[in-house]
């Protein structure tokens, strides 16, 4: 989905006569709100959001009235609103630092879950929403009615209803030392994992109950194995290093010494013979003896005996740079690094490459096709053996530094597709052979974001160029559409596309259908979606069951772009088919920094109007 959202909104006076969307005279539904507009956000369950100065409200794409408006917080402002990702829920969150107050919304049903004034809390220092347990754990003190105790609330998610109140400290007798929570809580099976400036205590998800203690206190986050029987509590310390403990299950201390780790973890995998881990140095912030005296800032990968603590490797693989993608795979550890190069160690610390695999930087893409392991950086791609890490056809695609990089396997030609900004590459699945498929050149020095394909040839296409090829790579059409202005607002619109091509780019775990530390097979958008939708239905919410239906559908303006242009009487949106190049509709805005939203899966625009009314268009019609 495309965002564009800009400061200035359209003069009403001027939309009323103006506006023509496909030839409709008016929109299909028209929201007034109580105050001025602050904001609107499409979220990924498909409800706009809209913060008023007298609320807070949703639409829904398929309704003609709000889906629901709150105003009992009054004026929210951006800042005190966080969008769960992947998720029905919103977190509100006002108040100063004698009293906090949060929320929580499941803007798909449009229910408010959870309200700290309305449980009965002041205070509150660790909120944490438990997905897919689908729970919020709350920690803080208590109001005067429940006599400022420090205690932890368990609420179900699904219904919002508390489940348990435990108390960290008896409310009745006065104490000097007060108990808080000071990290993140772990659901383990039935457990929950509370970690406290005094110990570690573990309660009795089903009845609240206090099952046991763990000496040891001042604990960042948990994690455990999938039984439950291995636990492991991470302790940032003040210096930016890092204590490891181990706990059993009923717990008990494990290790003699907690195992310290320089710099701060960024990875921690329970493997069955052993501890992966991989720590970030940073002494950038550090100068002159200082920073001589620092390790270098980079990660730092080290496997642990789950038995003792103690490091199992003689020599951990240098790494230098940060690692940018970590997969465990059945005969070792694969890794790439941020600043370039790729490696692969195995578990008792051998080097399983016959040298590290040199890269260009920013690797968008590592995935699994069926001859290796396909990756892709700024400057190079290739499919190499995942066995010795060299090149299966012996040769690499070279390019010049690319300012986007995006890329597609073309399965009727089968072939991987590469777009670098200038040209397109072509990687044949079976022989290796690399080919120019395609050059081109886009208008306002912009380069593709996106590449599809399609039944009748290649799409690829930017904020204001697309461009067809058919199989051969020949031209099929190439379209431009002006943008509005070359105004501030214009580069501010051209860097949001950049910054969301990117992360769709660069966070390519999607595209090669990884999880976090497994490498996977590299998939097509809609299998990405599709795979979303399946992680969605298996939550016990109607709200997410909700949304896993809207993943699992195929996007409703699957073969047409919205471009903000310069159309004939003034600015507006063009509908743009993308099998043809052809512009089909108009939406005469008459406005260069119009404030919209385009539901790419209902194919539903959003449009403010004015500062206190938003228009809603069915763009498929």
């Amino acid at each position: 989905m495309k965002t564009q959202i800009f400061k200035n909104i359209a003069a009403y006076a001027l939309l009323a006569g103006s506006i023509c969307m496909f030839g409709q005279k008016a929109p299909d539904a028209e929201f007034k709100m109580d105050g001025s507009i602050q904001f609107m956000k499409l979220t990924d369950a498909g409800v706009l959001l809209v913060a008023n100065g007298d609320g807070f409200a949703g639409i829904k794409p398929d309704s003609h009235q709000l889906h629901f408006n709150f105003q009992d917080y009054g004026k929210v402002k951006q800042e005190e609103v966080e969008f769960v990702p992947d998720s029905p829920y919103v977190i509100i969150a006002q108040g100063g630092i004698f009293g906090s107050k949060k929320s929580v919304i499941d803007i798909v049903s449009g229910k408010k879950l959870f309200a700290t004034e309305e449980n009965n809390w002041k205070m509150i220092n660790q909120f944490n929403l438990m997905l897919p347990q689908n729970k919020l754990i709350v920690a803080g003190q208590r109001t005067s009615k429940e006599k400022f105790a420090q205690a932890v609330g368990i609420y179900d998610l699904a219904t919002g209803k508390e489940e348990k109140i435990f108390n960290l400290q008896d409310p009745g007798k006065v104490s000097m030392s007060i108990t808080t929570v000071t990290g993140k809580p772990l659901i383990a099976g039935n457990k929950v994992l509370i970690p406290t400036s005094k110990a570690t205590i573990c309660l009795d998800l089903d009845t609240g109950n206090k099952l046991w203690e763990a000496k040891v206190d001042d604990i960042s986050w948990l994690t455990a194995d999938k039984t439950g029987k291995q636990i492991y509590a991470i302790e940032q310390k003040p210096n930016g290093n890092c204590n490891i403990f181990k706990l059993s299950d009923t717990g008990q201390v494990m290790w003699k010494e907690p195992h310290s780790v320089k710099g701060k973890i960024s990875n921690f995998q329970i493997l069955p013979n052993g501890l992966a881990i991989v720590s970030n140095v940073d002494n950038s912030g550090k100068s002159g003896l200082m920073k001589l005296a620092s390790a270098a800032s980079e990660s730092r990968i080290a496997f642990l005996s789950a038995d003792t603590g103690e490091d199992l490797w003689e020599k951990a693989p240098k790494t230098k740079g940060y690692v940018q993608h970590f997969y465990v795979m059945e005969d070792g550890i694969l890794f790439g690094i941020q600043e370039g190069g790729i490696n692969k160690i195995s578990f008792d610390g051998q080097t399983l490459f016959k040298k590290p695999l040199k890269t260009g930087e920013n690797i968008h893409t590592m995935a699994l096709v069926p001859k290796g392991m396909l990756y892709i950086t700024d400057e190079d791609a290739n499919i190499i053996d995942l066995k010795t890490g060299e090149s299966i056809y012996g040769k690499a695609i070279n390019y010049k530094k690319a300012k986007a990089v995006c890329s597609t396997y073309d399965k009727a030609g089968k072939r991987y597709l590469i777009s670098t900004g200038e040209e397109i590459k072509s990687i044949d699945e079976n022989s290796g052979d690399i080919t120019s498929f395609a050059s081109y050149k886009f208008d306002e020095k912009e380069a593709p974001t996106t590449i599809r394909a399609k039944d009748n040839g290649i799409f690829i296409g930017s904020s204001q160029n697309l461009m067809h090829f058919a199989p051969d790579g020949s031209t099929k059409y190439q379209q431009y559409f002006r943008s509005p202005g070359k105004s501030t607002a214009g580069l501010i619109l051209h860097g949001v596309l950049a910054v969301a091509s990117t992360a769709v780019s660069a966070g390519a775990s999607y595209q090669a259908g990884m999880n976090r530390n497994s490498i996977g097979q590299y998939t097509a958008e809609g299998e990405r979606y599709k795979a979303m939708g399946d992680a969605f239905a298996g939550i016990a919410s109607a709200s997410f069951a909700e949304m896993a239906k809207r993943f699992k559908a195929t996007s409703a303006t699957e073969n047409y772009q919205f471009i903000l242009t310069r159309l004939e009487d003034g600015a507006g949106l063009a509908k743009v088919n993308k099998n043809t190049g052809e512009k089909e509709e108009e939406i005469l805005l008459k406005d260069k920094k119009p404030t919209y939203e385009v539901d790419e899966f209902s194919g539903t625009l959003y449009y403010q109007a004015n500062n206190n009314t938003i228009y809603k268009y069915n763009l498929m019609k």
